[in-house]
């Protein structure tokens, strides 16, 4: 059995610690967390140590992989510990707040043979992986474009803004749907609710071959919606999470070309065809994501949102963050290294 500790179980840790618990392969040895009502919260795991001190999971020996669900502030030097006492690490979205610490958490991984794996959930989403086999075996065409909206009014945070809170999850999407990483991001936002925090962004990140991802997130909207579009060169794929059942519908619409033989020219003609509705068979992401990183750790396999994943992510963050403090300016991304 492998050993594993948890970090941090409030708002979301909760959620893992009964996920994990739940793995017949792990032996869950700790939780940890420095608020100690959060025991009460959890106390379907009766055999668990709890402890208010982190370090006394990075200090016992027997623990071999750790899992950071703690606020975001604190995720680098978290993870930064616990890699330098030779325990593979699961870390919640985002995996820092800045490159540089993304850099020096990939290089300790990759140094020391260790898994670092970010919590980027849509990745584990039945519905985001049949999208990207719609895409890899040309069932929509050459993607042109994607856009996402993840709105809600509330949970209002005061320690992070809107992109920081929301925006990995559509940026994760985006890079694991078009297979490529941004060149290019630049955002827009304002601050309504709080003095420097922004309730509200608009993201849009320019890709090669001129791939545009479009991402928009609020916690101060009057809807709830969780969705994707993808717009290809044969057909478009629209994903809703909130639809309870019908999740993916593909339309079968475009333009086509259509040629003109006496005038050797090519017009552009309308296609207005069926929806489908595949049947995609659903399983918790959550239960996928972590069974995932169990399941990398014992068979050595590379995660599917591993550091260097984590790491562009973060610098699309960072430089969404450069240029919402800018007015819009688009800042150019230079590739991780």
């Amino acid at each position: 059995m492998l050993t594993v500790g948890i970090i941090g179980a409030g708002y979301w840790g909760k959620n893992l610690v009964r996920t994990f618990a739940g793995n017949k392969s792990i032996h869950l040895k700790y939780i940890a967390d420095s608020d100690p009502a959060i025991r009460v919260s959890t106390a379907y795991v009766p055999d668990t140590i709890w402890t208010e001190d982190y370090r006394r999971v990075l200090d016992d020996n027997t623990v071999e992989a750790v899992v950071v669900s703690t606020p975001a502030v604190t995720h680098y030097e978290i993870a930064r510990e616990a890699l330098s006492a030779g325990k593979h690490v699961f870390v919640e979205k985002p995996m820092t707040l800045v490159a540089v610490h993304a850099e020096e958490l990939v290089r300790l991984s990759e140094e020391n043979s260790l898994k670092l794996m970010v919590g980027h959930l849509l990745l584990y989403h039945p519905c985001i992986t049949a999208i990207r086999e719609y895409i890899e075996n040309g069932e929509i065409g050459e993607p042109y474009y994607l856009y996402s909206q993840r709105l809600n009014l509330g949970k209002v945070r005061s320690d992070e803004n809107a992109l920081l809170s929301f925006a990995p999850h559509d940026i994760s999407v985006a890079i694991y749907l078009l297979g490529e990483s941004p060149v290019s991001v630049s955002a827009s936002g304002q601050c309504y609710l709080q003095e420097n925090v922004e309730d509200v962004v608009f993201l849009t990140m320019l890709f090669p071959d001129r791939k545009i991802a479009h991402v928009h997130v609020s916690w101060l909207d009057p809807h709830k919606v969780r969705k994707t579009t993808v717009v290809g060169s044969g057909k478009m794929v629209v994903f809703d999470d909130m639809e309870p059942r019908e999740k993916i519908r593909i339309y079968d619409r475009g333009v086509d070309r259509t040629p003109s033989y006496g005038s050797y020219a090519e017009f552009l003609s309308l296609r207005d065809g069926n929806i489908f509705i595949p049947a995609v068979k659903m399983t918790e992401p959550l239960r996928i994501e972590c069974d995932h990183f169990i399941d990398c750790i014992l068979n050595d396999k590379t995660p599917r949102s591993n550091g260097r994943n984590g790491l562009v992510v973060t610098k699309v963050l960072e430089c969404g963050q450069k240029s919402l403090s800018s007015g819009g300016v688009p800042i150019r991304i230079n590739s991780a290294r």
